[in-house]
């Protein structure tokens, strides 16, 4: 059993997305032929959903880890509501996390059990470096580089954020 915990970017351009969950389609299969692949992902929009996604799509199993108690009431816009309350229905396992509001802190804590879950970490990632700000994709690379879980970065050519 592989399980993979997944990090990246939200704002991900439309032309973009197909590229991207191309690239996790092909990268995920190689974990998911021996039927033990396990997902571990927020579901935010962008790459969270789109990995999430890609797991289902190949035979994996799905763990969501909810930042915050009111994070879809706070934080899940009505553009990604469904595919937000289709993937926790999905879902073998829902870990929400005590935090009573989606803020940085409560987002670094689920990075970081991502992280603690992983066998490896997939970043959606355009590789600028951290924000400072804390709780962004860059951030949760380094954390995983730093005690030793593998990164694979997936940024496929045309790949791009939005303005």
């Amino acid at each position: 059993m592989t399980t993979i915990a997944v990090t990246g970017h939200m704002d991900l351009t439309e032309d973009s997305i197909p590229l991207v969950r191309h690239a996790l389609d092909n990268l995920l299969k190689q974990y998911a032929d021996d039927g033990g692949l396990v997902g571990v992902s927020c579901i935010a929009k962008g790459a969270d959903s789109l990995f999430a996604e890609a797991v289902l799509a190949a035979g994996g199993r799905l763990t969501v880890v909810v930042p915050s108690q009111d994070y879809r009431e706070k934080k899940v816009k009505p553009d990604h509501a469904a595919l937000f309350d289709h993937l926790i229905e999905a879902a073998q396992e829902v870990l929400v996390l005590p935090h009573e509001t989606a803020d940085r802190q409560a987002y670094e804590a689920a990075n970081t059990l991502l992280i603690e879950r992983a066998d490896r970490l997939v970043a959606v990632w355009d590789g600028r470096p951290p924000t400072g700000e804390g709780g962004g994709t860059a951030d949760t690379v380094l954390e995983a580089q730093t005690v030793g879980v593998p990164v694979d970065v997936v940024w496929p050519h045309g790949a791009a954020r939005r303005d």
